[in-house]
């Protein structure tokens, strides 16, 4: 049975005064605990990331779950942190977004849902702000915005294809200026990177302020601020900067918090979280999104630098039949389900595809970062794939190597890992290196990432890309690490180059300014930050029943 969320919090050392429960099992925590808590020692900080996904995932956040609750079966005090799901996976393609099986989030619907309303949150202020703007122009345009310059769009957290590009403002004078806009999906807004990164409340107001959303005729910047809007954006978003306290199945303490993408975002967590949870924890799981190239990457560049701590280690989460996929020999459609051929037993597709497993080892390695390797084990897999992947990845320089059953067996499948990351974690010392510093050029950085961590030969600035990038350097945010938006089905931009691709020329096809977040998106080849619902969405499989039960959301 789950414990009352205040017997979860008390665990942590968190005081009922800190908690604002949303019913029985959840709540947030109020801010004042960090400066409470903020003379502890700081716990060690266990990132999980993954080889290069196949559409269906890898099990990353039941690999998180599943450690968070064998660590603590160990004796160790643990805590989690993972991010909220985004309506548009949840109905979409991937559906709950909590775990599975026996390694979950509970209560899993409220959270894969409405969870506590931090999501409605982000696309309020964010639609707020862009009828801040619209209403600016409307009424005489005093900041001089270039009606064609405003980057400012829509958001909705519902994948939307029909959105992507839209015209507002038509009907009339009274409706505004007529002009192309577009929508995305609420977790690409660069608020939903800006509540992530923000370390208290001044800090948010702080940020909100610096976000850039369009530009004068005179091609200057114009931001939240010049446009008075931070303090109702801040109003808007006060509740939602706190973090959420749920708690796994097996009862071990789980902040869900924030929610950007890994392909077009960070993909992490919110700093809040991990900081409450490294001043009441020995250890904390946090979970990065898709592989190690895009959410462990952007970590170390982007959230480490804020946070103030390095990871102690990483977990690499990988499957087998992800690296038979990395062979090449079988074909995968995003949407449907994966070859049946995968079941099968196949030591040389599986021996192929583990370049690309040894990659994403040496990537956690340049950054100085000690590797623990899991194998989360589906039920296909044989004792020989076991053991022969074992193997591989020793051979391809992991500090460890651990089979995962945590699905089927909750904290008892998860033992071998945890054990494997204490290990290591006590008997490595972190060298951590990022792979360029904040001196460098915007492009400079992007060449450091692209050959360093991609495996690229050059970049291919598509017209107008370069100009931006100056751009920005004139402005005076040249410093800015760069957040890479592009798939997460290749370690290249082209979701077709399977396994480890090298020589290839990395395509840039925009950049974008997130001054508030603190970084430079630059998007790689076809990449949309608006999905689009797959043929047989998720969906479609949901119901409640009258007694309110509701089937097909989680796991």
């Amino acid at each position: 049975m789950p414990s009352p969320i205040r017997d979860v919090a008390n665990r942590l050392g968190l005081l009922d005064e800190e908690l604002i429960p949303y019913g029985e099992y959840k709540a947030k925590v109020r801010l004042s605990a960090i400066e409470r808590l903020a003379s502890r020692p700081q716990g060690k900080l266990i990132v999980v990331t993954a080889i290069t996904p196949t559409p269906a995932g890898e099990g990353k956040t039941v690999t998180t779950i599943g450690l968070g609750d064998a660590l603590r079966r160990i004796g160790e005090n643990v805590s989690v942190c993972i991010r909220e799901p985004s309506l548009g996976p949840v109905f979409g393609v991937k559906g709950g977004g909590t775990g599975g099986g026996r390694a979950q989030a509970y209560p899993a619907d409220d959270i894969n849902l409405h969870f506590t309303g931090d999501f409605h949150a982000v696309t309020a202020a964010h639609n707020l702000l862009a009828a801040l703007i619209e209403a600016h122009i409307h009424h005489g345009n005093a900041l001089r915005f270039d009606t064609h310059g405003v980057w400012w769009n829509r958001v909705l957290d519902v994948p939307d294809r029909s959105l992507r590009r839209v015209i507002v403002g038509i009907g009339g004078k009274s409706n505004g200026v007529p002009r192309e806009t577009g929508f995305e999906i609420t977790a690409a807004s660069e608020i939903m990177a800006v509540l992530s990164l923000s370390r208290d409340l001044n800090d948010l107001r702080r940020r909100l302020g610096q976000i850039v959303v369009g530009a004068t005729v005179d091609e200057n910047p114009i931001t939240v601020e010049d446009l008075g809007a931070a303090g109702a954006l801040t109003v808007l978003l006060r509740d939602a900067l706190m973090p959420n306290l749920v708690q796994t199945l097996e009862g071990t303490p789980l902040f869900v918090h924030t929610g950007p993408f890994g392909n077009i975002a960070t993909g992490c967590n919110s700093i809040i979280a991990d900081r409450i949870a490294m001043q009441t924890s020995d250890f904390v799981v946090t979970e990065a999104g898709f592989g190690s190239d895009l959410g462990f990457e952007k970590f170390c560049h982007i959230v480490s630098p804020v946070l103030g701590k390095s990871p102690d280690a990483a977990v690499l989460v990988t499957t087998i039949r992800a690296l038979k996929v990395h062979s090449g020999k079988f074909k995968v459609v995003s949407g449907k389900p994966l070859p049946a051929e995968l079941d099968q037993e196949n030591l040389p597709a599986l021996e192929q595809g583990a370049v690309n497993l040894k990659a994403h080892i040496d990537i956690v390695h340049r950054l100085g970062v000690p590797v623990v390797v899991a194998i989360n084990r589906f039920p296909s897999d044989t004792e020989a794939e076991i053991e022969f992947l074992y193997r591989l990845a020793r051979q391809a320089g992991a500090e460890g190597v651990a089979v995962l059953e945590s699905f089927a067996r909750g904290a008892e499948g998860g033992i071998d890992l945890a054990e494997a990351v204490r290990a290591v974690s006590d008997a490595n010392k972190t060298d951590f290196k990022p792979l360029y510093c904040p001196d460098a050029s915007l492009q400079e950085k992007i060449t450091a990432v692209a050959t360093q961590i991609y495996g690229a030969s050059e970049v291919r600035y598509e017209a107008g890309v370069r100009s931006k990038l100056k751009q920005f350097e004139r402005w005076g945010f040249g410093k800015l690490p760069i957040c890479f938006a592009k798939t997460q089905f290749s370690l290249s931009h082209d979701p077709n180059l399977k396994g480890a691709p090298r020589g290839f020329t990395l395509s840039v096809t925009d950049a974008q300014l997130a001054s508030g977040a603190g970084f430079v998106r630059v998007l790689c080849g076809d990449m949309m930050t608006m999905p689009g619902l797959p043929a047989a969405p998720a969906a479609l499989k949901m119901d409640v029943d009258g007694s309110g039960q509701i089937t097909g959301a989680s796991w």
